[in-house]
């Protein structure tokens, strides 16, 4: 098994409404949290070094270290080969900020997109920006219908009944 499978099949299990679930959740955050606001405190270093080194170096278990990547990954200017990866295995984490900053607003990672870092980073308006932009991502705008007696869109002048809804309904 990969290193991402062990991780996928210890976290995705937890149900988050029991006690455990919640418990484990809750320090994983913490933990990614105290991560990103290393990574955010000097974000033109880019921090390199085996899974197993920067697991160390951020004080987590190489399973949880694992989950941090698998979150960051798409996120990241050259993402990391984390389906296949090993303890030995060299990863970056050279992060693209915008990009970041849209994916921790699009998993409502609140206490990540609202850190005091990233008051040097983007600019409070930009940061306004890409939060609105992700929200209306995930927003689904159906078009106007075209009601019969509306004049027909193709812009013959004649209503919508008498021109192309019979050709809608013809083909």
């Amino acid at each position: 098994m990969s290193l991402l499978t062990d991780w996928r099949d210890k976290a995705y299990d937890k149900d988050m409404d029991e006690k455990f679930g919640k418990t484990f959740w809750a320090k994983y955050f913490e933990k990614e949290k105290a991560v990103y606001e290393k990574l955010l405190s000097d974000p033109e270093n880019v921090v390199t070094g085996t899974v197993k080194e920067l697991a160390e170096k951020y004080d987590m278990e190489l399973e949880t270290f694992v989950g941090f990547l698998d979150g960051i990954n798409d996120s990241l200017k050259d993402p990391n080969p984390i389906e296949e990866m090993t303890e030995e295995t060299v990863v970056n984490l050279g992060f693209d900020p915008e990009k970041l900053y849209y994916n921790m607003c699009d998993c409502n990672a609140d206490w990540l997109y609202n850190l005091p870092q990233w008051d040097g980073i983007l600019t409070k308006e930009r940061r306004k920006e890409l939060h609105l932009e992700q929200r209306k991502s995930g927003t689904i705008v159906k078009p106007k219908k075209i009601g019969r007696n509306d004049p027909c869109p193709c812009g013959s002048g004649r209503k919508y009944k008498q021109c192309c809804m019979n050709k809608e309904t013809i083909v």
